[in-house]
């Protein structure tokens, strides 16, 4: 299943004691259609308040229902706020979360004097100028496989830190401003602080030397603040042999 969903109403993707997760609800509803439990691997885990256009999920039934007819079935159970987008039957050996190739995350800025409360949850208003040329130009140095333990949540430990990082890129479009990441891998809290690291190149408190010492530091402290979790999408998930396009998608042409 593709799987669409705004987080702001949930404490993230994945299964808590005593909260709201979008995995909970999801969960629920198809057991409610094919009529028994299922276990979901979900490719991402996304954090609390972040959004997705592209989450990909997978699961086993015995059901003879057809996909489409699950994803039909699957959509009525579920809140305004989560959607099935695109649902079809892949080879037993499938993990969402082993197979795919890359994550591609876009975060928004909304670079505007005033904000527009339909704009609110999906976007962090910066209502001064930035300098959007030079936010990409220091994006740049992120592509390449480097150790990224400058920009993981702090005091959260991981076995490895390295990272491949495909593609960064931020544009402008209009009052919106777009950071694109295309990655192998993102640890917790990743994509945000790179964004707040950016975010100082784009108001001139940092130069590129800068920029580039804490990238290299390795140091948490050094770097920018992390984005409000409500600017950020998980776009894509890409994969080798399988097309798991969402409907009704947005940012195609980032």
């Amino acid at each position: 299943m593709v799987v669409a969903y705004d987080g702001t109403d949930y404490h993230g993707w994945q299964i808590q004691p005593g909260v709201k997760t979008v995995e909970s609800v999801l969960k629920e509803a198809i057991e409610k259609v094919v009529d028994h439990p299922v276990r979901l691997v979900a490719a991402a885990r996304t954090d609390a308040g972040v959004h997705a256009v592209g989450q990909v999920i997978n699961f086993r039934t015995e059901t003879k229902i057809p996909p489409e007819n699950i994803l039909k079935g699957v959509n009525t159970f579920l809140p305004y706020d989560i959607r099935v987008t695109n649902c079809l039957e892949v080879d037993p050996t499938f993990n969402a979360r082993k197979f795919a190739k890359s994550k591609t995350y876009v975060y928004v800025i909304l670079n505007s004097k005033t904000i527009s409360p339909f704009f609110f949850r999906y976007t962090w208003h910066v209502p001064y100028q930035l300098d959007v040329g030079f936010m990409n130009t220091l994006a740049g140095y992120l592509v390449g496989r480097k150790d990224f333990s400058t920009f993981k949540k702090k005091g959260e430990l991981y076995r490895k830190t390295e990272r491949e990082i495909i593609r960064a890129r931020v544009k402008r479009r209009g009052e919106f401003v777009y950071f694109i990441f295309e990655g192998t891998g993102f640890m917790r809290y990743m994509v945000r602080n790179i964004v707040g690291t950016l975010f100082l190149g784009g108001t001139k408190k940092i130069t590129e030397e800068d920029f580039i010492k804490i990238l290299e530091s390795g140091d948490r402290d050094m770097a920018g603040p992390t984005a409000p979790a409500r600017g950020l999408f998980l776009k894509k998930i890409s994969y080798d042999g399988y097309t798991l396009v969402p409907r009704n998608q947005i940012f195609t042409s980032l």
